[in-house]
């Protein structure tokens, strides 16, 4: 009996959240107007830097997108999360068992957005998925895209670039998890998986975790998950700024364009130059803005931001305990290939 009322209390929402909801959704739209101009003021009247010399223009840049940064990714973040509680990796897994490959790598890249997900939790999530008896390449395709076109990427795209840009790195992005996760998939390299992952089996019913929950649950849970996201990449996300101001403000535009921008190798060397880097979307964006600004073709800023997101050394460390060496190259160079393909693509297409 107890079962409907639970039911009816996820679903509905009560009049005074909905009021306290749209206050804060109301504040946030007002303190993001006010942010350019706020800073403005600071900056240049309070402080008395001018605008034309290159401390001005770095400091400006350094606190005015380290304020809209934070500012979009507190309200995507929960939002994201609240609409994510619907979805729960235990759902995602069910979605992708009976899915062949072709239709399931389509699924898979798509859930793997939405899905919670992130370098530290890839082996649990890779274990899981292939004990559940998805294909292996079909859990490449998760992998790839979750990590390649999350809410955080997207969010602050938008916010740099616009949505036309945003929009373009999706698609690119997710036609590099589709594409990727079907020829790994091909290639059946199941031999390369560590025996163990195989021998693992699930016990018992799976319950789905996003059942049974109610409002305040998932507004909790969006509270609590843009803090834990803002703690774990703040130090990252100021790095990447602090970079992007250093740029911003003091190497030359004609340096920067002289010795990046060099033809057809320009995309090479950013994806090589990626791969090495520990980063993510927050920590390397501000510094991705930086470089277009100061003449790197699009192309090529957004595959050195695809190569360090979704190659990033240390993830290749966590998949090495269930990957052995032959397919962790094998994926380097599938996924590698792709992001190379789509920087020359929106090099012509930009």
């Amino acid at each position: 009996m107890s079962t409907p009322v639970l039911a009816d209390r996820s679903v509905r929402m009560a009049p005074r959240r909905r009021l306290a909801l749209a206050a804060a959704a109301v504040g946030w739209f007002v303190l993001y107007q006010l942010n350019l101009p706020w800073w403005d003021w600071i900056v240049y009247d309070v402080a008395g830097l001018d605008a034309e010399t290159r401390l001005g223009g770095a400091v400006h840049f350094f606190v005015y997108d380290t304020t809209k940064i934070a500012l979009l990714l507190t309200g995507v973040i929960f939002v994201v999360t609240v609409l994510r509680s619907f979805m729960s990796v235990e759902r995602t897994r069910a979605l992708l068992g009976g899915r062949r490959e072709g239709v399931g790598n389509v699924a898979a890249a798509g859930l793997g957005v939405v899905t919670p997900f992130c370098s530290c939790s890839a082996v649990p999530a890779f274990i899981g998925f292939v004990a559940a008896g998805v294909p292996l390449g079909v859990t490449l395709s998760f992998l790839i895209a979750s990590p390649l076109v999350n809410e955080v990427a997207i969010v602050l795209l938008l916010g740099l670039f616009g949505w036309k840009i945003t929009l373009l790195y999706i698609a690119g992005g997710m036609t590099i998890a589709i594409v990727a996760g079907y020829v790994l998939g091909k290639l059946r390299l199941e031999r390369w998986v560590e025996p163990f992952v195989f021998e693992t089996r699930l016990h018992g019913n799976v319950v789905d975790s996003s059942v049974g929950l109610t409002w305040d649950d998932r507004i909790a849970m969006g509270r609590e998950e843009v803090g834990s996201i803002l703690r774990k990449i703040w130090p990252y996300l100021l790095v990447g700024i602090a970079l992007g101001a250093a740029i911003h403000g003091w190497v030359p535009e004609q340096w920067i364009t002289d010795h990046a921008s060099s033809g057809l190798w320009g995309v090479v060397v950013a994806v090589g130059l990626g791969i090495p880097l520990y980063s993510n979307a927050a920590g390397v964006l501000p510094l991705v803005e930086t470089l277009h600004d100061k003449g790197l073709p699009m192309g090529t800023v957004l595959a050195f931001m695809m190569s360090v997101v979704a190659l990033s050394m240390p993830e290749m460390i966590l998949l090495r305990r269930v990957l052995k060496k032959q397919l962790i190259a094998a994926y380097v160079a599938v996924v590698g290939t792709g992001i190379l393909a789509t920087g020359y693509l929106f090099n012509l297409v930009i």
